[in-house]
């Protein structure tokens, strides 16, 4: 195995500095000190990856050194160790800077998963950044906003499919950003240089559709007074991206079936067959086509679309986006609109990263825009929970409904909202107990004890 990544071990204790460095070192180059100024020679010498080092080293102070191994120009992971495993130590160490903490004795199984997520977690986040910055250098684009596993899966397929002449198919929910993936696979495409059209296939009557992209002849209907080129004409070279593709009539599905298959169309009232040479992405709110119901949708040209899919999650699914989405949003609309930037209350992002968001990205791009307007005049107030809508509010019980909660006695409704309150933390701490318990103040000990005793624990399990 290729030792590609180092470790830094660092503990005042001869006997715990050589145990991990024997179990890690078949996998990982490894180095080891025994303290601060050891460590910041051996960085300073061979910059590390992850730095693992003990909570207390001798008479000084493991958080002092993962401070300082912060600033160095590529910070390592850092990982605490100590033998004073609290809650309270975990947050102050995570507060600090840390990925994670492991108590003593160290568990060398579970130290070698924290190690491999770790890596495995910064890669992807580099790799992302890189993406983003591809498609806003090159397209000028708003960039793809995302670091959860659902939008790392999303970034992956377009990074593969964007410079092949594979068709695509995009669904996802109205408001996930279904038309900015299209575009991002355009400008990450041997054809960024060229046009990318977009159609809207629900803004128009069949009739005006069918004109729209295959254009016309001159006197073909009443009223075509002059020729039109359309939209796959116009694109060609480039890409085309139709829009609510599932609002096609039939008419218009054998065309594009024929435009797809021998990639040439014939205008409306034309005699002439036309080439094209054009990527088509398409996209849908809606399951285009199953076995299990009658369609609308052709059978033929749905799996001639469905060449690669891309699934677009919604918000709801991606709530560890949701802070980052909102810094980027405030960002750029403060900016466009002249407006002072604004903090978030932790009590105002709670009930931001437990809504239901059915309007997904856009309905947040929209609440932040109101909260930019609406702000006090003091810049240094942070924007609270009673500042939000007043529809926020019922993201967490909504799966029970609101009469239904009311109806019942006290203990039930109660715990309803315990459950309901403790997995929306737990989702938005991305499943970890450790960090979920630090938040609402509780022992990770007694967290996992009042998921057991509301059924939880019992079906589903959580990293620490």
């Amino acid at each position: 195995m290729a030792l590609d990544k180092t470790l830094l071990i660092v503990d005042d204790e001869k006997n715990t500095r050589d145990g991990l460095r024997n179990a890690l070192q078949d996998h990982y180059e490894v180095y080891a000190a025994a303290d601060i100024a050891g460590a910041f020679a051996a960085l300073e010498t061979e910059p590390a990856d992850v730095l693992i080092t003990d909570l207390r080293l001798g008479g000084e102070d493991g958080m002092e050194l993962m401070e300082k191994a912060q600033k160095l120009p590529k910070p390592p992971i850092c990982i605490m160790m100590t033998a004073y495993g609290s809650v309270d130590t975990a947050v102050e160490a995570m507060k600090r800077g840390a990925y994670d903490f492991v108590t003593k004795p160290v568990n060398i199984d579970r130290l070698e998963l924290l190690i491999q997520r770790a890596l495995r977690e910064r890669d992807t986040r580099r790799e992302n950044v890189e993406l983003r910055q591809q498609v806003s250098r090159r397209a000028g684009l708003e960039s793809m906003i995302g670091h959860s596993p659902a939008m790392v899966e999303v970034f992956e397929t377009i990074k593969q499919v964007a410079p092949s002449k594979a068709t695509v198919l995009i669904q996802g929910e109205t408001g996930t950003g279904k038309e900015l993936a299209a575009h991002a696979i355009h400008a990450l495409s041997t054809r960024a240089a060229k046009k990318f059209i977009a159609v809207h296939c629900k803004a128009f009557s069949p009739q005006l559709l069918e004109s729209e992209l295959f254009g016309h002849e001159k006197g073909s209907f009443t009223g075509a007074l002059n020729q039109k080129i359309g939209s796959f004409e116009v694109a060609n070279g480039g890409t085309i991206f139709l829009d609510e593709v599932g609002n096609l009539s039939y008419d218009i599905q054998v065309s594009l079936l024929r435009v797809v298959q021998e990639r040439k169309l014939r205008r409306v009232g034309g005699t002439k067959d036309i080439d094209l040479d054009v990527r088509i992405i398409v996209a849908s709110n809606e399951r285009l086509w199953s076995q299990d119901k009658k369609n609308k949708f052709r059978e033929d040209l749905y799996h001639r679309l469905n060449v690669v899919p891309v699934r677009i999650p919604s918000l709801a699914e991606r709530r560890d986006d949701i802070p980052v989405l909102v810094t980027h949003f405030m960002k750029r609309l403060s900016a466009a609109g002249g407006l002072p930037m604004r903090s978030i209350g932790d009590d105002a992002m709670a009930v931001l990263q437990t809504h239901g968001w059915p309007g997904n990205v856009r309905q947040l791009r929209n609440i932040v825009e109101r909260l930019l307007i609406l702000a006090s005049d003091d810049v240094t107030e942070a924007v609270t929970a009673d500042l939000l809508p007043t529809d926020l509010g019922a993201g967490m019980a909504g799966a029970k409904g609101g009469d239904l909660v009311i109806s019942l006695p006290l203990r039930e409704a109660r715990e309803i909202f315990e459950r309901d309150y403790l997995m929306a933390q737990i989702n938005r701490f991305g499943g970890n107990i450790s960090r979920t318990a630090a938040f609402i103040g509780m022992e990770r000990s007694a967290l996992h004890r009042k998921l057991k005793s509301l059924g939880v624990g019992s079906s589903q399990s959580f990293p620490n």
